[in-house]
């Protein structure tokens, strides 16, 4: 046998002795009043129907009734039953820039770390779909391949920075292909590339990429981070102190969101285009549409499930309770009668 909720024994453990002790209270406390109130002695002939051992009976019953409502909270199962567990899903593979112009602040505290809350809620959102990471800035890499451990992928997450990739720059198209490769490349379907980025790329064609993608029949989300005023890029040292701000030929550099960019990529491959939100609504929405595609069987295992047999121990906690409640205080019609000839003797 097993337990599929253990900690229900543990509040089995406090709440039993516990209701003995607290019944043992009341007990004394009667008595003491009892006391007080006169003789005990006239108070019980007084009382003459009053059964203490029915009293006790009805509370032993309660406290029975207790133990096995908690003990079924706890599920017991025993004996099992082999099941065939199929997940049927996409395949998503999220490209998140990590370039340097990420750490513009126009977005709290800065665009990477509010596209790293947007991955991470992304992946929360997912069921049975596999997710896999691509970082790039001036190059790209795969960051965590594809998977069904959603937690590995969130842990694979933590630590992208801007310092992953040395290479300055923001190679959109590069991330694009590289995320390509991530897929199997034996389907035309079920596949969704999920692009994070402000947009920047004055160095590739990401609409080329994306028609290449396409081809693939992938389907491409695009999410800007940023503004389109445009932010200057803080630089910091070792505790986190703004010391400047990136230039380039004496000039601050200004890095603004390029929506244009990220909306012909989006529409190439049939996908849309978002501007992340403080209240991260986009994720719903990229989500929602995602649910709606066809889905793959990813993966098939046949596993042993326990079988509940909690409803036994319920049915028992309702028996005691219904005995409780048909078991009267009073003596016994015998006994009352009995004790009644002894008085008038």
């Amino acid at each position: 046998m097993r337990l599929a909720q253990p900690i229900f024994v543990y509040v089995l453990i406090a709440v039993v002795p516990l209701s003995i002790l607290l019944f043992w209270v009341a007990f004394k406390l009667k008595e003491r009043a009892k006391r007080r109130f006169g003789n005990l002695d006239l108070i019980e002939k007084l009382s003459s129907s009053y059964s203490p051992a029915k009293h006790r009976l009805k509370i032993l019953i309660l406290i029975i009734a207790l133990f096995f409502l908690l003990f079924s909270l706890a599920r017991p199962q025993f004996g099992t039953k082999l099941t065939m567990l199929k997940r049927k899903g996409v395949d998503i593979v999220i490209a998140l820039d990590t370039s340097l112009s990420m750490l513009a602040e126009d977005m709290k505290p800065n665009r990477l770390e509010k596209a790293k809350r947007e991955v991470a809620g992304l992946i929360d959102r997912m069921k049975g779909d596999r997710v896999g990471l691509v970082a790039f800035a001036g190059v790209s890499f795969v960051q965590c391949p594809l998977t069904l451990d959603h937690s590995a992928a969130k842990m694979f997450l933590d630590i992208m920075d801007t310092g992953l990739i040395p290479r300055p720059g923001t190679a959109i198209a590069d991330a694009i292909l590289t995320s390509v490769k991530a897929f199997e490349q034996t389907e035309r379907k079920f596949k969704v590339l999920v692009l994070i980025t402000d947009g920047e790329d004055h160095q590739s064609d990401p609409v080329e990429a994306a028609k290449a993608a396409s081809k693939e029949g992938i389907r491409i989300y695009t999410i800007g981070i940023g503004s389109v005023q445009g932010e200057p890029i803080p630089l910091r040292d070792r505790k986190g102190q703004v010391v400047g701000f990136k230039k380039y030929k004496d000039e601050v550099v200004v890095s603004r969101l390029d929506e244009m960019t990220l909306q012909k990529i989006a529409l190439e491959t049939g996908g849309k285009y978002y501007h992340a939100t403080a209240g991260e609504m986009e994720l719903d929405k990229i989500y929602d549409e995602i649910a709606r595609m066809e889905k793959k069987e990813l993966e098939g295992k046949l596993l042993t499930q326990y079988e509940d047999r909690y409803q036994y121990f319920l049915i028992f906690s309702l028996i005691f309770l219904t005995l409780e409640f048909f078991i009267s205080e009073r003596k016994g019609k015998k006994t009352l009668f009995k004790m009644e000839g002894e008085g008038v003797e």
